[in-house]
């Protein structure tokens, strides 16, 4: 029945995001759930933020619990896989009319201007403050992968309910921490990682000259602008799914 099926999509589109979103903003604001949830979800998304803006930079890196190594130098082999793989998936997106084609073309500039234009100073200022920044952005990532298509994988054997579970998670816990910065720098998380060295802002602050509050903006407005993708993707996809419901009627 598709006019029931749409109808139940619709319902999933309305509430689902929202409902994970608020769900995982409670939890990060707890103490002992907001360690599980940073343990069994969100630090491995940070390290991978870490690592992906590595790779941007053609730089070797393997994202890890809690620590992410990374090569000082560059790579040509990591600088060709990438750009292959950029090219791979925007082709076969292109190929299948899919719209995240354009992303990942626009990526390729990206990659190469990280990669050919970035000082090793830079890139590594880069790579490190992608920790939470790369949280954010491919927690939202992740979310948006609710809204797949009909017959793609992930709709149907159900892969968006569990990205969207770890979208909300990565997301919400380092946007809450530069959220609550905003008003108290002692939410900044200075100091020692045991057995790792310094932490992220202690290494962006004392190594690389940021000021405290340009590394707090910096965070806010990158998990804002990632709000403000997820607003309009809810919109979009509130209005998609009601145009089939309203046919099926008829």
């Amino acid at each position: 029945m598709p006019a029931l099926e749409a109808s139940i999509e619709r319902r999933f589109r309305m509430f689902a995001i929202p409902v994970a979103l608020v769900v995982a903003w409670g939890l990060v604001h707890a103490g002992f759930p907001r360690m599980l949830l940073r343990t069994v979800l969100s630090m491995w998304i940070h390290e991978l933020g870490h690592a992906v803006a590595a790779w941007m930079c053609g730089r070797f890196a393997v994202p890890g619990p809690w620590f992410t190594p990374v090569g000082a130098g560059r790579s040509w082999i990591v600088v060709l896989l990438v750009v292959a793989a950029l090219l791979y998936g925007a082709l076969r997106l292109w190929r299948g009319h899919r719209p995240w084609a354009v992303l990942l073309f626009l990526l390729l500039p990206l990659q190469l201007y990280c990669t050919f234009g970035l000082s090793g100073r830079r890139a590594d200022a880069f790579f490190i403050w992608s920790g939470d920044g790369g949280c954010m952005v491919i927690g939202t990532l992740l979310m948006l992968s609710f809204y797949a298509r009909k017959e793609s994988q992930l709709r149907v054997g159900w892969l968006r309910w569990g990205f969207l579970v770890i979208g909300a998670a990565a997301f919400a816990d380092p946007f809450a921490t530069w959220w609550a910065a905003r008003s108290d720098h002692d939410e900044i998380p200075f100091g020692e990682n045991e057995g790792r060295g310094a932490s992220d802002p202690t290494v962006l602050v004392f190594e690389h000259g940021f000021s405290i509050p340009s590394l707090v903006n910096s965070y806010v407005w990158t998990g804002v602008a990632c709000l403000a993708v997820l607003a309009v993707a809810y919109l979009l996809g509130l209005r998609r799914e009601r145009e089939p419901a309203v046919e099926g009627a008829e």
